[in-house]
């Protein structure tokens, strides 16, 4: 199935200035920019109050890895969404453009981790040289060993190759860690500002798992490719979302795209074969799964921050697509390449699709190959008179939308894998 192919792709604009793509490459993304934001912000630091005490040594640890922690709560990232996207279309492009990055503020965890594993490091070797309590100073290098740990599991290169066991080595060792700080903070002598700070982070990292529970799910299969859950527990999440489920609380989770359907109850999740755990869920659907925490606002749910836009997906990234495709709230238009999509989605997914749809940009890539995606997502933009691109695919390729129309200086989004 093909529609609207009679529209051209088209030859790019001329890449923005030196200066610009400098600031558009990839290494200097906004995550990266937050990160070494607050490493700066702690050099200065460290160079303005140097030589520093073990209390403050203690207490500028404690504030990174509760900023680390923090960042990552559920509640928070929907402020800073919230917050990012209260601003009005009225506002120039380049501002809407920027605030639209909120979902860089992974940079931010990055940072603190980074910086107060630092600070902690320099105070375990600090109380050793001192001459502390055996006891203070086992905790403090046994800390410091796991920290390690975390960081060196938590780098790309192992992230993305075992991914399972860098979540596994994060839940378990980020536990760990929050009862030896607070082993150690006991220690050192209790003191109301750090156990302030630890009881805040222990509620934040605890409140997720105060939402724990196990609800049913509907399971369809439209192909062996492609699994539609519904779930209707009481919940209707808003366009924008995720929902995190799993089969095992301690083990695997994973996060997927609510797609709620405006005056209805409950939600779907579309879940394409894209692993051991998809596959399983696919070929063994279960009847009830895990939820934990509550739904949490994703990189589409920027969308309002701009006057048009358009959606490029490929394969089961109309999931997160589809809500907004929904629900309208934005003038949108939608560029989808995929295979077969009818076979593989189901007749019912894709002329629901089309409703809301009718002038979508369908690619059947078993019939017409894979298409340059970033003059397609392009022409679709010049044609379509859209202010930002808001790229759902594979990391390879959204990364190539997402850089490759931010060099010609047009507004572009797409997940960023930092989890």
């Amino acid at each position: 199935m093909t529609t609207s192919l009679d529209r051209p792709t088209a030859d790019l604009p001329p890449p923005a200035s030196a200066v610009r793509r400098l600031f558009k490459h990839p290494r200097l993304m906004h995550y990266n920019r937050l990160a070494v934001t607050v490493l700066l912000v702690n050099a200065a630091f460290a160079y303005a109050r140097w030589p520093l005490s073990a209390d403050t040594l203690g207490h500028a640890a404690l504030a990174d890895l509760a900023l680390a922690v923090l960042v990552r709560q559920q509640y928070v990232i929907n402020l800073l969404f919230r917050l990012a996207t209260s601003a009005p279309t009225s506002w120039p492009l380049k501002v809407r453009w920027t605030l639209g990055k909120v979902y860089h503020f992974g940079g931010l965890h990055v940072g603190g981790a980074l910086a107060g594993s630092a600070w902690f490091v320099t105070l375990a070797v600090t109380v050793t040289a001192d001459g502390g309590d055996a006891p203070l100073i086992a905790v403090s290098w046994l800390l410091v060993g796991l920290l390690a740990v975390i960081v060196a599991t938590a780098l790309p290169p192992f992230r993305s190759r075992h991914h399972d066991h860098f979540e596994t080595i994060h839940r378990f060792g980020g536990w760990a860690a929050l009862a030896l700080f607070w082993t150690h903070t006991l220690l050192s002598g209790p003191r109301p500002v750090p156990l302030t700070v630890l009881a805040v982070v222990t509620f934040s990292v605890a409140l997720p798992w105060l939402r724990l529970r196990r609800v049913e799910v509907r399971v369809e299969r439209p192909s062996r490719h492609v699994a539609l859950a519904r779930f209707d527990h009481g919940e209707t999440p808003f366009a924008g979302s995720s929902t995190a489920i799993s089969r095992s609380p301690l083990k695997q989770w994973h996060s997927f795209a609510n797609v709620p359907a405006p005056g209805r109850s409950g939600f779907r999740l579309t879940i394409s074969r894209a692993g051991d755990w998809t596959g399983s869920f696919i070929d063994d659907p279960p009847s009830r799964v895990w939820v934990k925490g509550i739904t949490t606002a994703g990189v589409a749910h920027i969308e309002t921050l701009f006057t048009r836009v358009v959606y490029v997906a490929t394969g089961s990234g109309i999931g997160p697509c589809l809500p907004h495709l929904l629900a309208g709230e934005v003038p949108s238009l939608l560029v989808w390449a995929t295979r077969d999509p009818r076979a593989t989605y189901g007749d019912a997914l894709v002329e629901e699709i089309l409703a809301v749809q009718p002038h979508a940009v369908v690619w059947d890539t078993s019939r017409h190959g894979k298409p340059d995606m970033v003059r397609l997502a392009y022409a679709a933009y010049r044609d379509f008179g859209a202010e930002a691109v808001i790229c759902i695919s594979n990391k390879k390729l959204t990364w190539q939308v997402v850089h490759g129309l931010e060099r010609c200086g047009i507004p572009a989004y797409g997940a960023i894998w930092d989890s």
